[in-house]
């Protein structure tokens, strides 16, 4: 029960951590504000305006009376009511109304219909309060007359409610767009200090970024930038480091090669030779694999001018790419995302025929597939081949001649981008890699 509570309160909640808090700041004053009115409405208003309806209908009933009792002093009353109390006052035998005037959500009309009740009795009486903006009208039938009044609407109902609301209202709303300002600016420093922390996850850098707001926000600001700073430059350290040994280690195999070169038996040369390259590839792969977090700014990269790119590098016939002509353009670090595609293609150009690339255009996201004839992957194989250094058995094709970290270094990139990469069974029967990412 009280989980199911709980999940629902979560759902309805609103997401956004300014509107959280504005709810925990406006909510109090609205609800006071609702009893507040309540009460006053309840236990003030109504009972003064029923006092005030009461009144009238007494001074009504009155008139009729006098009307019964005495018709040739009627004018003397009706004036004297006019001069001292704004009444209007007129007497006609016309057909007296059969529908009634009375608004049927007005406080105002429920009193007065049960004071007029009460005193005249049903179907003896008829108001309109909607007619006229300053005045009422009711007729009250008196044997075979019907007696007409218009009396100021001040003597049916108070005009006190009004004010108040109005000094009770008025301040409510004063605190409530002072709480909008403050938390305004108290949320602002936690989105700021997310958007940079989103950046760093995407490879950017956010030397820009400073701390501000509240104490323990600015300590959060401080301890992320210590966290950003410590990693970039653990990962600088680590790309120079197999720099130099990729360097070092480049000298002596060319050595070797040279050396391999002057051996007269050639086929321990080739042997060894073929060793050497496969030795320098290695290399090759495990530096590109530490540059994927390697420093570069992210800009606005147009997709489609990137794809067209690609195809333009590769200069194959076997590289079929496709698009709407819809421009897409996103955040992002260009040099890393198109060694990302250009390596997926790569493999499927190495282990298939043909390589077939289209670009769709979601809801806030791209999708670039990519489609190959290849052998493809075994379906339980789709986590593994993400692992760095994982190679399928040799009994396939695929990855003979890498070292494993193709598929690792691309979903490397696409994640930090804020993407993701899915792997598939292609129509083609090779393999499917659908990559996804924001814009």
């Amino acid at each position: 029960m009280f989980s199911g509570l709980n999940n629902f309160i979560k759902y309805i909640l609103p997401k956004r951590l300014f509107y959280r808090a504005l709810i925990i700041v406006a909510a109090p004053t609205i609800i006071l504000q609702i009893i507040i009115t309540i009460v006053f409405y309840d236990s003030v208003w109504i009972k003064a305006n029923k006092n005030i309806t009461r009144s009238l209908v007494n001074q009504l009933k009155t008139i009729e009376e006098i009307y019964q009792n005495d018709k040739k002093n009627l004018d003397f009353f009706t004036d004297s009511y006019k001069n001292n109390f704004n009444f209007e006052i007129g007497i006609n035998q016309e057909t007296f109304p059969d529908n009634s005037g009375e608004r049927k959500f007005s406080p105002m009309d429920r009193s007065l219909r049960r004071e007029l009740k009460s005193v005249f009795g049903n179907n003896n009486y008829w108001f309109n309060t909607s007619k006229f903006k300053n005045a009422v009208e009711i007729k009250i039938r008196s044997g075979s007359d019907v007696i007409e009044f218009l009396v100021p609407k001040e003597t049916v109902s108070t005009s006190s409610v009004r004010l108040f609301l109005l000094w009770t209202t008025l301040p409510s709303l004063v605190l409530v767009i002072i709480a909008l300002i403050f938390l305004k600016n108290q949320t602002k420093p936690l989105v700021k200090l997310a958007k940079a922390a989103e950046r760093f996850g995407k490879g950017d850098y956010v030397n820009d970024f400073r701390a501000s707001g509240s104490q323990e926000i600015r300590k959060a600001a401080f301890e992320f930038d210590r966290m950003a700073k410590r990693i970039n430059r653990h990962l600088n350290q680590r790309a120079e480091m197999l720099s130099g040994i990729s360097h070092d280690l480049r000298t002596p195999l060319t050595r070797l090669k040279l050396q391999l070169a002057l051996l007269k038996q050639k086929d321990v040369s080739d042997k060894m030779s073929s060793d050497i390259d496969e030795m320098e590839r290695m290399l090759n792969h495990y530096l590109q694999f530490a540059k994927t977090q390697a420093q570069e700014n992210t800009s606005t990269i147009n997709l489609n001018n990137l794809l067209n790119s690609i195809k333009k590098d590769f200069d194959n016939d076997n590289f079929s790419y496709e698009n709407n002509d819809e421009t897409i353009e996103l955040k992002g670090r260009p040099t890393a995302l198109r060694r990302s595609l250009e390596n997926v293609i790569q493999n499927g150009l190495t282990y298939g025929d043909k390589v077939y690339v289209k670009v769709h255009k979601g809801n806030k996201k791209a999708s670039i597939v990519i489609e190959d004839d290849g052998p493809g992957i075994p379906e339980n194989q789709y986590k593994n081949v993400f692992k760095p250094f994982f190679r399928l058995d040799k009994s396939r094709s695929l990855n003979q001649s890498g070292v494993g970290l193709g598929l690792a270094i691309v979903e490397d990139i696409i994640n930090s981008h804020g993407g993701n990469i899915q792997l598939g069974k292609s129509k083609f029967n090779g393999l499917l890699v659908k990559i996804s990412l924001p814009f």
